[in-house]
């Protein structure tokens, strides 16, 4: 009895031996086997759908908003005075700073002043100025367009003062020699009025008996004759001087003319800073009251705000003059579309040590005008460089292959799972798309699925022929 204890002890043991390996199978597990049932699971095909609609290639790149327009003041002498500060807004005829003295002040016009203006002066950039002149209220008279007559020295000479300056003289001893052009005509006007108040000649004797006959004496040549001393001889003789006169007074009009067209005052280059609009801003101040000028003075922006940016070669040989871009700015949060203005042949230098440089400056013009603020911002230009003409059928690249006979094909899925595959011609690509067209349009519709992709561990796919 005790025995049989024994033997069934001995087994009842086995048994929970077993039955507590089982478990441990059941609950332990291999690192291989975590790893596994840790992993995702296994997938299947990836898909998406066909579209219809435009699809445009893209070129994305940054830019700076900057003025259209940068000029820096440097006139020679020491700097006087200094009333603007960067970020200060300039209008048309403002006092922009003093050096040694003389005022600089800003005018609209495209062309830079290159020569002192003169009266008597002609030409395009005397036009400018008498525009300039009329645009602030200072107008020129009936002085011709391009020629600087007494109508523009007038409209300078108010512009000097509303600015609080004096002009300066064309000539430095205009107004002295005007005074002696004036003398001079005086003098000769009346030498002339002299000759015109000269007693009358005598009148001619009575007639005297023929020469010759008995009892005549010969001629002498004296009064009453007409010799040279005859009243018809001092007659002509007054005529010459009254000629006389009046030529010399013809000459001394002409030289008091001349003397008052150059007379006036003189609009020097180093006085007037053109700018194409208005308002502009002082961009940067480089010097102090007391300093010589060595460099810029003052840094202006003006012109309307556009974009600036530089490309590398592979994006500048996609980038034409008229492509529409979308300036984005993170800042404002908002889009504003516009196109590409210019785009240079050449690569700019970069503007100091180590050398280099920057690429091929790219301007982009926003279709209306950028706020002030955005000046200074760094947005980012969207560039379609490429677009399909309208609708059309759009799939993801990665649908898109080449067989090896040289078609290229989408694979289009069916909802049972079975695949056939679709000849079909690319276009314009862009942010991911392609557009195709099939070569039987019955074969591919927007909504088709089409494979762009599977999943390892997928299962095979059916019926994929072509």
């Amino acid at each position: 009895m005790r025995g049989r204890r024994g033997v069934f002890g001995v087994v009842g043991g086995a048994v929970l031996m077993a039955v507590g390996a089982l478990l441990a199978t059941a609950v332990v597990k291999s690192p291989a086997q975590l790893a596994a049932e840790a992993g995702p699971p296994a997938q299947g095909v990836l898909t998406a759908e066909v579209e219809r609609r435009v699809l445009a290639e893209t070129v994305v790149t940054r830019g700076t908003v900057v003025a259209d327009q940068s000029v820096t003041v440097a006139p020679p002498g020491v700097v006087t005075k200094l009333p603007l500060k960067a970020g200060d807004p300039v209008a048309a005829g403002r006092l922009l700073a003093e050096v040694s003295g003389r005022p600089v002040f800003a005018l609209r016009g495209a062309v830079p002043m290159y020569r002192d203006l003169a009266p008597g002066a002609t030409g395009d950039d005397v036009a400018q100025v008498q525009a300039a002149l009329r645009e602030l209220g200072h107008g020129t008279g009936r002085d011709p367009k391009g020629v600087f007559g007494p109508g523009t020295k007038a409209a300078l000479a108010e512009l000097y003062r509303a600015v609080g300056y004096a002009p300066l003289p064309a000539l430095k001893d205009g107004p002295a020699a005007v005074k002696a052009a004036r003398d001079a005509v005086r003098a000769a006007r009346w030498a002339l009025e002299d000759t015109e108040t000269q007693p009358e000649p005598p009148a001619p004797a009575p007639s005297s008996p023929t020469p010759g006959a008995p009892g005549t004496p010969p001629p002498t040549g004296k009064p009453g004759g007409t010799g040279p001393g005859s009243g018809a001889g001092a007659a002509k003789g007054g005529r010459r001087e009254r000629e006389r006169a009046l030529e010399a007074l013809r000459e001394a009009q002409e030289g008091l003319a001349a003397a008052e067209a150059a007379d006036g005052p003189m609009l020097p280059a180093a006085e007037a800073v053109f700018l194409r609009g208005f308002p502009a801003r002082v961009a940067a101040v480089a010097a102090q009251v007391g300093a010589t000028v060595s460099g810029p003075v003052l840094t202006l922006s003006a012109g309307e705000l556009v974009v600036e940016a530089y490309l590398k070669d592979d994006k500048r040989q996609l980038l034409r003059p008229g492509m529409p871009v979308v300036i984005s700015s993170e800042l404002a949060g908002s889009d504003t579309r516009g196109a590409v203005a210019v785009v240079a042949a050449e690569r700019s230098p970069a503007p100091q040590p180590p050398g280099g440089d920057l690429g091929y400056r790219m301007v982009v013009r926003a279709g209306q005008p950028l706020p002030a603020g955005f000046a200074g911002q760094d947005v980012r230009l969207t560039v379609e460089s490429a677009a399909t003409d309208g609708e059309a059928l759009v799939v993801p690249v990665t649908a898109v292959s080449a067989g090896a006979d040289g078609r290229t094909v989408v694979t289009a899925r069916a909802a049972d799972g079975t695949q056939r595959r679709v000849e079909v011609r690319t276009g314009t690509s862009g942010d991911g798309f392609v557009a195709v067209t099939p070569a039987r349009p019955a074969d591919l519709a927007p909504g088709t699925k089409v494979v762009i992709g599977t999943a390892p561990g997928a299962a095979a796919p059916r019926g994929a022929g072509g």
